[in-house]
């Protein structure tokens, strides 16, 4: 039996294809987050972009989303070493420290559908960034991102 490609290719070396398919589907990276000034530390927010599904935890507008939200970030091989902002259980996050796919992982797994029924997505859990006024973002950071 042959290793999976993730395990047998540095990012750099997949196509396309496979380095989207190493998407786990969270929608985590989705959420505003906040960063402390200070000590560079991330929080994450129940706030969402306009464009994620809050059920499907996806884009509803994927391949335009660069051009529809400026601040929207683009995961690259290349930027690997900038992954830190990611949350501890990000596929990319995990697959660049050195560790394995999560058992729940649709690559692993077979079951797409597993990482919300476990709970590890941000299905059901946001709210809408036009819901919320810019100045009360602080009140929404929360924990179960990690």
């Amino acid at each position: 039996m042959t290793n999976p490609f993730w395990k047998t290719k540095t990012f750099t070396q997949m196509n396309q294809r496979e380095w989207e398919s190493l998407c786990d589907g969270c929608g985590k990276c989705c959420l505003h987050k906040l960063e402390d000034e200070a000590d560079g530390e991330v929080y994450y927010t129940d706030i969402a972009c306009h464009y994620l599904d809050d059920n499907t935890c996806l884009c509803k507008d994927y391949s335009h989303r660069l051009q529809l939200v400026p601040e929207c970030l683009q995961l690259r091989p290349q930027d690997v070493a900038q992954f830190n902002w990611l949350p501890k259980t990000c596929s990319y996050r995990l697959l660049a420290e050195g560790e394995e796919l999560p058992l729940w992982h649709h690559l692993v797994s077979g079951k797409p559908e597993l990482i919300h029924q476990l709970g590890f997505s941000v299905q059901g859990r946001t709210v809408g960034e036009k819901t919320i006024a810019e100045d009360d973002y602080q009140e929404r950071v929360v924990h179960w991102v990690e």
